[in-house]
């Protein structure tokens, strides 16, 4: 399909270029969460996937629309629980996990209903986030985690360690862990404790038999 200058970003954020860049060409896609749609479009019109998404907010919704792309509005709580097993060949959850009322249960859907899913959430383990609390005694506000306390979506903070035990307790493989560091740096390492230090956020590959 030819680009469309207007249908498309020309240039992704830098962690949603590392998530397009985990998925295959011809694929099936599923983007829970997927905002205006800029990731969708471009896996759409770069490689040539069956681009799908789910969005809450209605103008979300319709800026998708707008594009040509086939999003509907539905909530990763409730709705990923009516698609078939395997429907996908990659489910994308991009700095929304923790935004969800159950964060075990839509992991788990994830993986039920692709062969990969892509999960990408802020660290609340980072150095600067707890040195934050640490001197100032106050919720944290950085580009990471950019909303005061009283007004943010997010509801269940988490650090690294904490999602790879959580991928543990869920049987969930770990294909590939990138740590993106302040300024956007990106590091292929292990999600290891050095990782909770220095990762401002987590985007990780994951696969379940």
């Amino acid at each position: 399909m030819p680009l469309d200058p207007v249908n498309i970003s020309p240039v992704l954020r830098a962690d949603l270029q590392r998530i397009a860049d985990m998925v295959e060409p011809d694929s099936r896609v599923l983007d829970i969460g997927c905002e205006t749609g800029d990731l969708l479009a471009y896996l759409w019109h770069q490689k040539n996937v069956d681009a799908r998404g789910l969005e809450i907010s209605q103008d979300g919704v319709h800026a998708c629309v707008s594009r040509g792309l086939s999003v509907i509005q539905g909530d990763a709580d409730v709705d990923l629980d009516g698609y078939p097993d395997k429907a996908f060949d990659y489910a994308i959850l991009s700095l929304t996990l923790q935004a969800t009322r159950d964060p075990k249960g839509v992991l788990a859907n994830l993986v039920r209903i692709s062969r990969h899913a892509v999960v990408s959430f802020p660290n609340f383990g980072h150095w600067r986030t707890r040195l934050w609390l640490l001197v100032r005694g106050r919720m944290p506000v950085s580009a990471s985690l950019p909303y005061s306390w009283y007004e943010t979506p997010n509801i269940h903070f988490c650090t690294i360690t904490d999602f790879v035990e959580l991928c543990r307790e869920l049987k969930i493989e770990i294909t590939r862990s990138l740590i993106v560091n302040r300024g956007g740096k990106v590091q292929d390492r292990p999600a290891n404790g050095w990782a909770n230090w220095t990762g401002e956020q987590g985007i990780f590959l994951l696969h379940k038999d």
